[in-house]
C-alpha cells in the first residue's frame, strides 16, 4: 500500500528533539520545564530549527521518565501547567517554530486510573489480563495483578507499563485473554486515542511522535491489524486536523509509513537488518549493543574502517518501498542511545557528521546538545528507569543542556546535588553562548547547513541523489547541481573521476577538500559542498 501525502510542511522541517527535564529550567528546582524551554526558543529560532518534540510531558510516577503516563490529558507538575504548554506553543508560533508532543499510545503507568479500576474489576477489557492455570502459573510475560482482580496483566517494557489492551490479530480458545481487536475494550482504547489527540491539537501542538507504535495490537503478523489501526486514525486526522503530522519510533519506515504515519526514524533498532542502517552509519556507543550484537565499525570511524554502502543500501530499499524521499528521519541521537559525540569519536569529526545529516534527502532531527558537540557522559546512576543492562544506561545522554560557563552550564540556578541529572564535570564540555559568539564554532555550522538546506531545496528532501563514490569520501550529487563529499576518517583521501560534467566546482562550504581535473582530494575529517559551474 501506498503512503498518503503527508502535510507540506514536513518536508522543510528541521526536527530538534528536547528532553524536558535536561534542557531548561526556570524555577531552580534542578529540573527542567515548559516555561525554561519557552525561554530559549529564540536560540533555536536563531540556529534555524523550525520543529520541536517534546519527550513526554504528562502526569507521570517517572518510573521511566515520562514513558508511564498517569493522565494524558494533565502536565505534570515538574513541568508547569497547560497554561506553560499553550505559551510554549504560542511563542514558538510567533518565532516560526511548531511543537510535536510525544504520545504513549501502547501502554499506561500502573498508577493511570484506568488501570487501577482495571486491577479491580473482571469485567474491564482496557488492559490484556489472564488467569493463572492450575498450578497457579501465569502465562509467560504475565504480571501477577495487583488489585482484588485474580490473575495477572501484560505489561509492554516495564512492569509499570501494563499494556493497553488493542487485541490480538490471532484469537485462540485455549487463550481466552486473546480478545479480538474490535472487542469492548480495544475499541474504547482506539476512542481514547483520538480524543487525546484532538484535546493537545485543539491547544495548538502541530502533531504526535508515537512511542512504541508497532506495539498496539499483538500477536500481528506483518503488523497488518496495528497497520489498519493506524490509517483509520490517520483517516480522522485528514478530516480533523489536516495540517497535523505522525511521526512514529517503529524503526521501519517500510512499514509504518504505509500504515498512516508520515515519517519514521532509522533508529538503532528495526527497520532494515535489525537497525543496522543507522548503527552502520554513525556508531551508537557500547551502552547501545545487546549482548548477542557485535559493535562493527561504522562509516563515521575514525580509523575508516567501515561503509557507506549498509546505509545507501537501506535509503534505496526504504524509499523505494514508501514511494517517495521525506519519509524517512535520520537522527544524530536520541534520549535512547548515545549521543553523536561519544566513545571514541573525536569533536573534529562532527562537522562532517553533520554536513551529512543536512545534506541528505532525510528528514534531519538533532538531539538537543548535538549542535554544540555534548558528550555521551558514562558512568552516571540510574535515574528514571536509564539503566538497561550492565551496559546499557541512558542517562548519558540525558545530561542537562550545557547554555552557558556558568554554575550548572546555565542550566538551572539549583544547587547542583538537586540536578535532575549531574551537569558535564569536563573543563573543556562545550556550550551554547560561548559557540555562539564564536564564527567558527560547530553551532555556527550547524546553523549555515541549516540555513544552505533552507536556501536550496535541491539539498532537502525533494532533491534529487545520485551516488558517485560510497567509500572514503563518500561523494553525492543533489539536484543535480551541488556536489557533497564527506570524509569521516582521520586520514586523507584522494579519488579519482571520469565525470566531465563536474567542471568547476565553487566552494559554499567547505574545510579540507579540493578537485583538481578528474580528481577529488579529502583531508582528514574533511567535508565539501559545491555548486557546479
Amino acid at each position: 500500500m501506498s503512503a498518503s501525502p503527508a502535510p507540506g510542511w514536513l518536508s522543510d522541517a528541521v526536527l530538534y528533539q528536547i528532553y524536558p527535564q535536561s534542557f531548561a529550567d526556570s524555577d531552580a528546582d534542578g529540573i527542567g520545564d515548559l516555561a525554561g524551554i519557552t525561554g530559549r526558543l529564540e536560540q533555536l529560532a536563531w540556529l534555524g530549527v523550525n520543529t520541536i518534540w517534546l519527550n513526554p510531558i504528562f502526569a507521570s510516577p517517572m518510573r521511566d521518565a515520562g514513558y508511564d503516563i498517569a493522565d494524558y490529558r494533565r502536565v505534570d507538575p515538574r513541568y508547569g501547567t497547560e497554561a506553560d504548554l499553550v505559551a510554549l506553543v504560542l511563542r514558538g508560533r510567533e518565532l516560526g517554530i511548531r511543537v510535536l508532543l510525544d504520545l504513549v499510545a501502547g501502554h499506561t503507568s500502573d498508577q493511570h486510573p484506568w488501570f487501577l479500576a482495571s486491577a479491580s474489576d473482571p469485567a474491564d477489557g482496557r488492559y490484556v489480563w489472564a488467569e493463572a492455570d492450575a498450578s497457579g502459573a501465569l502465562p509467560e510475560g504475565f504480571v501477577a495483578s495487583p488489585g482484588s482482580r485474580s490473575g495477572g496483566y501484560l505489561p509492554n517494557f516495564f512492569d509499570c507499563q501494563p499494556a493497553l489492551n488493542f487485541g490480538y490479530a490471532r484469537v485462540d480458545p485455549q487463550e481466552p485473554w486473546r480478545r479480538p481487536v474490535d472487542a469492548e475494550g480495544p475499541a474504547a482504547n482506539r476512542a481514547a486515542l483520538t480524543e487525546i489527540m484532538d484535546y493537545w491539537l485543539r491547544r495548538g501542538v502541530s502533531g504526535f511522535r508515537v512511542d512504541m507504535a508497532a506495539s498496539l495490537v499483538k500477536d500481528d503478523p506483518g503488523h497488518e491489524q496495528t497497520a489498519k489501526l493506524w490509517r483509520e486514525i490517520r483517516a480522522w486526522l485528514a478530516e480533523a486536523h489536516p495540517d497535523a503530522v505522525l511521526l512514529s519510533e517503529w524503526g521501519d519506515p517500510a512499514t509504518s509509513v504505509p500504515a498512516g504515519f508520515d515519517a519514521d526514524f532509522f533508529l538503532q533498532f528495526g527497520g532494515p537488518s535489525d537497525g543496522k542502517p543507522l548503527r552502520s552509519l554513525w556508531h551508537l556507543g557500547e551502552v547501545t549493543i545487546r549482548e548477542d550484537q557485535v559493535a562493527e565499525p561504522c562509516f563515521f570511524d575514525a580509523e575508516g574502517r567501515g561503509s557507506a554502502k549498509t546505509f545507501l543500501a537501506a535509503y534505496d530499499e526504504t524509499t523505494a518501498a514508501v514511494g517517495g524521499p521525506g519519509r524517512i528521519v535520520l537522527p544524530t541521537a536520541n534520549h535512547d542511545f548515545a549521543r553523536l559525540h561519544c566513545g571514541p569519536r573525536p569533536a573534529a569529526q562532527l562537522p562532517a557528521a553533520f554536513a551529512f545529516q543536512l545534506t541528505f534527502p532525510t528528514l534531519p532531527a538533532i538531539y538537543y546538545g548535538d549542535e554544540i558537540g555534548m558528550r555521551y557522559i558514562p558512568d552516571l546512576p540510574d535515574v528514571e528507569g536509564s539503566v538497561l543492562g550492565p551496559r546499557y544506561n541512558r542517562a548519558g545522554s540525558r545530561t542537562p543542556m550545557q547554555w552557558d560557563q556558568s554554575p550548572n552550564a546555565g542550566f538551572s540556578d539549583a544547587p547542583a546535588e538537586r540536578l535532575y541529572l549531574p551537569v558535564d564535570p569536563a573543563a573543556d564540555r562545550p556550550d551554547f553562548a560561548s559557540q555562539r559568539a564564536d564564527e567558527q564554532s560547530l553551532v555556527h555550522h550547524v546553523r549555515e547547513l541549516i540555513k544552505l538546506r533552507r536556501t536550496h531545496p535541491e539539498l532537502g528532501v525533494h532533491g534529487s541523489l545520485e551516488v558517485l563514490h560510497d567509500g572514503y569520501p563518500l561523494v553525492y550529487l543533489r539536484g543535480g547541481r551541488f556536489l557533497i563529499v564527506i570524509n569521516p576518517s582521520a586520514g586523507a583521501v584522494v579519488i579519482g573521476h571520469d565525470r566531465t560534467d563536474l567542471g568547476a566546482l565553487r566552494p559554499m562550504r567547505e574545510t579540507g577538500v579540493r578537485g583538481s581535473g578528474s580528481e577529488i582530494t579529502a583531508d582528514g575529517f574533511a567535508y565539501g559542498i559545491f555548486e557546479l559551474s
